[in-house]
């Protein structure tokens, strides 16, 4: 019934003003939280609609409407407490479309009343409004009652209300308050749908005196109803292109639109239309999409059109808002104009033998587009141009055409070249009928004084190798291209590589001038070739080819590689060799070789052919290892051949190669130098020792002469030796007489005499001054068994001998200087040294040890000796323990 009255009220209100197809704006239908498949929910009426041609639309694929205006569900449809909205159009031929919005809304009371349950169930009631609904920008006055909100506690309990969400205490903040006492929902102020389109408040309830709530917090929705309240928009610049000469009904292109109001309601309908140009353009009403109207749009004509296009929603009602803007639509462009020439013809003087010179500029013009395909010529030498003698190309930038002569023409062929020259585009014409034109260009050819020619570029001339010397080839003959004569012409060559060839001057005769070998490397797949150069009066020159062909003689025969071949040996099994012949001549002169023995060979071997150029050679008996010399006839297909020696050796092998046979292996430079390198090394070696040797200062190495006769012995250790008791000592006083050992006294000069037998014994006597200072090295003295020997004397840093020691060999006078020098020196380094150091070299004398001493001499005078070891003395023998005797303390 609600239905029906809705729809009453409606249908006068459109029956009373409205003449075309018209039907409800909304309908509100109470329908159950699920809605099955097949269930009708409502029939939508319409008013003054053309029955015959009515169209039902609706936007949710849950549901269909059949031609009579039943909606039904075509599968099961779930309905939210918010509820669900969707919309229905309906059309006709008679006017626009018309738009209903169903709002299905779902109610819990009538749900429990179609419950098909039998049985009773008690359930706890709850406040549960349904949805309220505001209008946007809605002018008030302000503040504006909505609806009041009772919770069913009140009944028993005194109680109070708050409220909270969007609209209240979060943003937008102040638009709805509640009564705390009487639960009436308020409205303060506008609210703009499209910022807001709905509110979700929830309201509690609470018990005035214990503040606990008497029931569950109630969630409240408030929807914002649209109103048209903004028009639409240009979604995308109005920028469109179409071809020149398009067919009527050409798409243009399509007109976005959009509007902020609520989708899918008469509000975002839009409607486009165009204000003007519509001799040449239409819009499509619904869909926007601009199209021509003519098939006369030309670029050369207008290229551009100013078109203003109109949007309106509320599907173009008067009541609808609009706005316009301006579509530029640009015309592109085809090759619909063909290049034209300025001239209708051309004339042009070319002289003869001229090459890739510019004869001629060609202008056109061309209506289209400039710097396009259709624009840019190109151009085409239709006729006259056989013989290949032109080209033609184009100027990027002045798109004229450029007649070049690419082949020297010849006055004397042809004194006049009617040429034809088309000029076409890159793009091929479209959208006309008209062609490709084309331009006569006559070509006038004027004679020159040229050079003399030969009666052919080239000419070509068989002979056959090691051809005698002299020979006449032929002859190569130029002539004046005027006179047609060969008078005063002189010939020479300008290229021989081999200088083979001979070219008489007067004639141009062609004669052998050295032995011409096919397999020279001048000679390529069997041809030679020489340049000869023709010189007339005036010194004009003409140049040819002359071409030798040089044809194969018998002039080698097959023969063997020099290197020798190897034959590996096998146990049990007799070894073979593949041996492979080369000839230089080509067939018939080559291959197929023949291969055989000789009749006299020694019957050691066995030769079978193998293929045209190789034989396959065998030892038939054990032969032992080494090199073997096998004589074989091998000849060419003419016979031609002589008998010759393979070198073929016997070996082990491996892998192939002879495990016994020699190698040579040759150094290089940097192999030579690797041998050299130890050497030089040793000579630097050599001479750092010298360096050093010579000028180190301390430590002297005395030449061991092996019979130095004790003068001075090496010592293995260069610790003092025992301290000698000094009551042991007398000193010579006025010539007294001196007992064994060493002494010192304070005189400015020392003398000594000195008697003994049995051993070589040496002193050595140092002075000092009245200052107490230690002076040179004084005398030394010697002591050989059974013969005494004179008092040497002297003064100084060198040394001084008696004269009686010339009367001794050279061998100790040798010794005598080699040890005075060593000992000159120590005695200066000693000079750098405390006093006490003398006490410890000087003081003590030591015996005559004997020659071949392993422990050599002992003493600390010595510079060479071994401080690590002395086990040595328990085994020098009874000389050693009376020299210990001396020395021993006492």
């Amino acid at each position: 019934m609600a239905n029906v009255l809705i729809f009453n009220l409606c249908l006068a209100l459109v029956l009373s003003g409205v003449e075309s197809c018209f039907i409800p704006d909304s309908l509100y239908i109470i329908v159950p939280r699920t809605i099955q498949t097949g269930r009708k929910i409502t029939t939508v009426e319409v008013a003054d609609c053309d029955t015959n041609s009515m169209i039902f639309t609706l936007s949710d694929p849950n549901f269909q409407i059949r031609q009579n205006g039943a909606i039904e569900a075509v599968r099961p449809v779930s309905v939210s407490g918010t509820g669900r909205t969707f919309s229905v159009w309906a059309r006709d031929n008679n006017g626009p479309e018309s738009e209903m919005v169903v709002h299905l809304v779902h109610s819990a009371i009538q749900e429990k009343k179609q419950s098909p349950s039998n049985y009773l169930k008690r359930v706890k009631r709850r406040w549960s409004p349904p949805p309220f609904n505001i209008l946007e920008n809605d002018k008030g006055p302000y503040p504006k009652n909505i609806e009041t909100i009772v919770s069913d506690s009140v009944a028993t309990q005194a109680v109070y209300y708050t409220i909270s969400g969007p609209g209240v205490n979060q943003h937008p903040v102040g638009v709805f308050s509640l009564n705390r006492e009487t639960g009436m929902l308020t409205i303060h102020k506008s609210v703009d749908r499209e910022e807001f389109p709905r509110f979700k408040l929830t309201t509690r309830v609470f018990n005035k005196i214990t503040n606990e709530e008497t029931d569950l917090p109630l969630p409240i929705q408030i929807e914002v109803d649209d109103v048209n309240d903004n028009a639409p928009t240009f979604k995308d610049p109005l920028q469109f292109t179409v071809p020149e000469l398009s067919p009527a009904g050409s798409i243009v292109g399509k007109v976005d639109a959009d509007d902020r109001d609520q989708g899918g309601s008469l509000h975002v309908k839009i409607k486009y239309t165009l204000e003007d140009g519509l001799n040449r353009f239409a819009i499509h009403p619904v869909t926007g999409v601009i199209t021509t109207t003519t098939n006369t749009l030309d670029r050369e004509v207008q290229d551009k059109y100013l078109v203003i296009v109109k949007i309106k929603d509320m599907d173009g009602a008067t009541t609808g808002l609009s706005i316009t803007g301006t579509a530029t639509i640009t015309i592109t462009d085809i090759n619909d104009n063909p290049p034209t020439f300025t001239e209708t013809s051309y004339a042009v003087n070319v002289p003869e033998n001229g090459k890739e010179t510019l004869i001629l500029r060609i202008p056109i013009e061309d209506k289209d587009l400039i710097n396009t395909p259709n624009w840019i010529s190109k151009f085409v030498i239709a006729k006259g141009n056989e013989q290949g003698h032109f080209r033609i190309d184009t100027d990027p930038n002045t798109n004229e055409g450029l007649l070049y002569v690419s082949k020297p023409l010849d006055y004397e062929q042809n004194t006049n070249v009617k040429l034809e020259i088309m000029a076409r585009n890159e793009a091929e014409l479209a959208g006309t009928t008209s062609t490709w034109v084309s331009i006569p260009v006559d070509v006038k050819v004027l004679n020159e004084d040229e050079g003399p020619a030969f009666t052919a570029p080239t000419v070509r001339y068989n002979v056959k190798e090691n051809t005698a010397n002299g020979t006449l080839i032929g002859s190569y003959i130029a002539r004046d291209p005027e006179t047609k004569s060969s008078n005063g012409i002189k010939y020479y060559k300008t290229t021989d590589p081999a200088s083979w060839i001979n070219v008489d001057s007067d004639n141009g005769e062609l004669r052998v001038a050295n032995t011409i070998d096919r397999e020279s490397h001048y000679v390529h797949d069997g041809i030679y070739n020489i340049t000869v150069k023709a010189v007339d009066a005036s010194l004009k020159t003409g140049i040819g080819t002359v071409i030798i062909v040089v044809e194969d003689v018998n002039d080698h025969m097959p023969t063997f590689p020099t290197s020798e071949m190897v034959v590996c040996e096998q146990v049990g099994q007799l070894g073979s060799v593949l041996v492979v012949a080369e000839d230089h001549d080509q067939s018939p002169f080559s291959s197929p070789f023949s291969f055989s023995l000789p009749k006299n060979n020694d019957g050691k071997w066995s030769l079978t052919k193998y293929n045209d150029t190789a034989a396959t050679l065998k030892h038939v008996k054990d032969l032992p290892r080494g090199i073997y010399e096998v004589p074989l006839d091998v000849t060419d297909l003419q016979g031609s051949g002589k008998t010759q020696v393979a070198q073929v050796r016997i070996c082990e092998c491996r892998n192939g190669a002879c495990l016994d046979k020699d190698h040579s292996v040759s150094l290089g430079p940097l192999g030579i130098l690797a041998l050299l390198l130890p050497l030089l090394l040793l000579l630097l070696l050599g001479l750092l020792l010298i360096i050093y040797c010579t000028t180190k200062r301390k430590n002297i190495e005395l030449e061991d002469e092996g019979n130095s006769g004790g003068i001075l012995i090496k010592s293995n250790t260069e610790a003092p030796g025992e301290e000698v008791d000094s009551s042991l000592i007398t000193i010579p006083i006025n010539g007294g007489e001196v007992t064994k050992g060493s002494y010192k006294g304070e005189f400015g000069t020392a003398g000594g005499a000195w008697t003994g037998n049995g051993g070589l014994q040496e002193e050595a006597i140092y002075t000092k001054n009245a200052q107490g200072d230690m002076q040179d090295f004084y005398a030394t003295r010697y002591e050989q068994y059974g013969q005494q020997q004179g008092l040497g004397s002297g003064q100084g840093s060198g040394m001084a001998f008696d004269s009686r020691l010339h009367t001794q060999d050279s061998t100790f006078l040798h010794n005598w200087q080699t040890n005075g020098r060593y000992l000159d020196q120590k005695l200066d380094y000693f000079g750098t040294e405390e006093d006490g150091r003398y006490a410890d070299d000087v003081i003590h004398s030591y015996g005559f040890e004997g020659v071949g001493s392993a422990a050599g001499s002992v003493g600390c005078c010595s510079d060479f000796g071994d401080n690590d070891n002395l086990d040595f003395v328990n085994t020098l023998g009874p000389k050693f323990k009376t020299l210990s005797e001396v020395c021993r303390k006492t």
